[in-house]
Formats: structure tokens, sequence, C-alpha cells
């Protein structure tokens, strides 16, 4: 078949052949090229996917542990909250046995003077 392709170059001058020659091997440098660039193009196609897949996944974690961070923050308030009632508690039951305590003093006391009063 590459006769065929060549029969219309007979009878051509030197000169002309010389540059179709010279016009056919630009243009397989050119198709090498564009073969070349085409690879690149993909390649770099295929690595911006990766990046923009990869930034995609970072934002849905990001998301996540935003999420996640807001609970644990809730969380603290509510368990702040709870320590500080159960503080409060604790006071009031402090005051109370305080209280109680003194009353039990002092009717230890009656107790005693009682006692006393009665061995005499």
């Amino acid at each position: 078949m590459s006769w065929a392709v060549e029969e219309w170059k007979e009878g051509l001058s030197p000169r002309v052949l010389q540059k179709i020659h010279e016009l056919e091997s630009q243009v397989d440098k050119l198709k090498k090229e564009r073969q070349q660039r085409q690879y690149q193009l993909e390649t770099l196609e295929a690595a911006l996917q990766k990046q923009k897949q990869k930034v995609e996944n970072e934002k849905n974690e990001s998301a996540i542990l935003k999420r996640e961070n807001q609970s644990l923050m809730e969380l603290c308030d509510s368990l702040e909250k709870a320590k500080q009632k159960i503080s409060h508690d604790l006071q009031v039951k402090e005051s109370q046995i305080n209280i109680q305590s003194g009353q039990l003093n002092s009717s230890k006391k009656d107790i005693e003077r009682l006692e006393q009063e009665l061995k005499r």
C-alpha cells in the first residue's frame, strides 16, 4: 500500500521531494509531540481528579470533626452544669449536716444537764 502513497511523488524535482520529506518529518514530529502533550494532559487531568477527591474527602472529614467537636462542647457544657448542680447540692447538704450537728451537740448538752439534775 505504501507504494500507492508514494506514486504521486514520481516525476517531482529533487528539491520538491526534499521539501516534501521535510514536511513529512515535521508532521511526524508534530504528531509525536501532540501524543506526548495528550499523555501529559491526561496525566495532569488524572492528578487533578485525585486532588479534587482528596480535597472532597478532607472537607467531609472536616465536617465530621466539626460536628464531633460541637457535640463534645455540648457534652462539656452539660457536664459543667451537672457539676455545678452537684456542688450546690453538696453545699446545701453540708449546711444541713452542720445545722444537725449543732442540734445534736445542743441535745447532748441538754441530756447531760438533765442527767446531772437526775443525779442530784
